[in-house]
Formats: C-alpha cells, sequence, structure tokens
C-alpha cells in the first residue's frame, strides 16, 4: 500500500493499477471547481477526475466543517479500514483516501451511469428501469449491506461495524439526531428508504409520516408506484414488487428494536414468499404494513 505523508498529511492509495498523486486529484478538478461536480450529499461533493493516465476516479469531497472534530476523525479512519477490505460485485470499489491539511476526500471507482437519484430524476432512464430491474436493484443493495453487516472478515470486536458515515443524509432517522448513536439499524432505515424510492421514483418522504398513522389504511400500493412504469402484469414480478415493498415498511418502522437485520433481508429476498389475500390492485400499504415477511 502505497502511503505518502507530508506535513502531517496523509495520502494513501491501495488495490489500484496506477500511481496516483495528490497534486494529479487537484490538477483533474481544478481544485474541485463547480464544473466537475457530479453529485452533493450530506457528508460531501463528488467530482469525476480524470487522472494523467487518463483514468477516471470518483472523488469524495467531506465537508469542511467535519474535518476539525476528533470523533469523525477517528470514524472515518475506522470507516476507511472497514472500506478497503470489501470484496463485493454490488459495492463501489474504494481506491484510496487523502487527509490533508487543505481538504479530506475519498477516490473511488467510478461508474459512468451515475447514481440511482440521477437515474431515477432522468425521464427516459427512469422508464428503461423496469421492475424487474428495480427489484434486481433492491436485491443487491441488501446483499452488498448484509455482507457489510455480518461478513465475519469485516466484523471487528473492538468496532460496531457502522456503516453510515457516507449515507445521505436524506435517507437517515430522527432518531440519530436524537441519539447521535450510529448503529447498524440506521442502516437498514436508510435501505428501507431507498428501496421505497426505487419503486415509487422519488423520496418517500411525503409517505413515510402517513405510514406511521392510521391514514395509510386509505393509501393503495397501486398509487404509489412509480407511475412512469405499467403497473406489473406477469404475477411473479408483481409479487417481488409487492414483497420488495412490504420488507422496505419494515425496514422503516419507527422502532429500531422491530426492523429485521439486513442478513433477514437479504435471505427473505431469496425466498419465496407468499402473495397478500387481495389481489394486487387492492392491496394497501397497511395491510403490507401489518403481514408478517
Amino acid at each position: 500500500m502505497p502511503v505518502k505523508k507530508r506535513r502531517g498529511d496523509l495520502f494513501s492509495i491501495w488495490d489500484y493499477d496506477g500511481r496516483i498523486a495528490f497534486e494529479d486529484i487537484i490538477l483533474a478538478t481544478e481544485d474541485f471547481d463547480i464544473r466537475y461536480c457530479i453529485g452533493v450529499g450530506g457528508y460531501g461533493s463528488v467530482y469525476r477526475a480524470q487522472l494523467p493516465s487518463g483514468k477516471v476516479v470518483a472523488v469524495k469531497k467531506l465537508h469542511r466543517s467535519e474535518i476539525d472534530e476528533p470523533a469523525y476523525l477517528r470514524s472515518f479512519k475506522n470507516e476507511v479500514q472497514m472500506l478497503k477490505e470489501i470484496r463485493h460485485r454490488n459495492i463501489v470499489k474504494l481506491h484510496g483516501y487523502c487527509l490533508h491539511n487543505r481538504c479530506m476526500f475519498l477516490i473511488y471507482m467510478y461508474m459512468e451511469r451515475g447514481s440511482l437519484y440521477c437515474m431515477l430524476s432522468n425521464e427516459v432512464e427512469a422508464v428503461e428501469l423496469d421492475w424487474v430491474k428495480r427489484v434486481n436493484i433492491v436485491k443487491n443493495m441488501a446483499h452488498a449491506l448484509s455482507y457489510m453487516h455480518h461478513d465475519p472478515r469485516l466484523l471487528d470486536p473492538d468496532s460496531s461495524n457502522q456503516t453510515l458515515l457516507l449515507a445521505p443524509m436524506a435517507t437517515l432517522h430522527r432518531e440519530l439526531a436524537y441519539t447521535m448513536v450510529v448503529t447498524e439499524k440506521c442502516d437498514v432505515y436508510s435501505f428501507g428508504v431507498v428501496a421505497l424510492e426505487t419503486m415509487i421514483g422519488k423520496h418517500p418522504g411525503e409517505l413515510i409520516t402517513p405510514l406511521s398513522s392510521s391514514l395509510c389504511q386509505d393509501i393503495m400500493l397501486r398509487d404509489v408506484l412509480d407511475s412512469r412504469l405499467p403497473l406489473p402484469e406477469d404475477l411473479q414480478v408483481a409479487k417481488d414488487v409487492v414483497f420488495v415493498i412490504l420488507l422496505a415498511l419494515k425496514c422503516i418502522h419507527s422502532n429500531p428494536k422491530s426492523r429485521p437485520t439486513m442478513q433477514q433481508v437479504s435471505y427473505k429476498l431469496l425466498s419465496n414468499i407468499p402473495f397478500p389475500k387481495s389481489p394486487f390492485y387492492a392491496i394497501s400499504l397497511h395491510e403490507l404494513k401489518n403481514q408478517e415477511m
């Protein structure tokens, strides 16, 4: 693992087929000019950087306000140590990181088609994501999170194996704001939000509040699914869509203790599940919310 230290700064790259220097990143992004920014999240902004070799990487520059917090720096280093061990087909590869007195960033493999959010926000690409593809996206996310939470090679007896540091702020539950304690069940909640977003085509914020009240009795599944796609006609596809929504609702339960583990979610998505008693067009979110997994 090549490591560079300079006046207390740390720049580390591993498992990469070429040499990257700190200066290469600065030059490639013109000192993180907004023209190269391809995404903004709660913890940082992502930039596209083409290196002198021609290789393109994604650089996540973390917000400056977090850099001076000792607890955040510890979390950052712990997460980097975990992420560099990850070898999973559904998790974007981390090439390296930089702790510099000017900035702090992570270097990832560049994904040409962009994020799921970008695809769902694009009318043409959203239609290309049919129900089968969306169900598979959710399944792959579940398998990846299950791997991160439960694979013995990633579990550190001295760490809670927290993976939330890099999660989008919009997917986090309010419990984090109250307790400031990151747990695996926070990840489960975030998964549930993203799973719902994948199926309804937008962030489910307006849907989550009614789900915690009796109002969800009047919300029909057919009315919340992404209207840019026709309702699924194939029985198996319909069953898969229903079960993804059912699992997502379990994952965003207001009580963290009532949420399943990602291992349970991943296993359930591989299992044959019974279809609700109601026909597809008559299924309500209230029915799914109260159905056993």
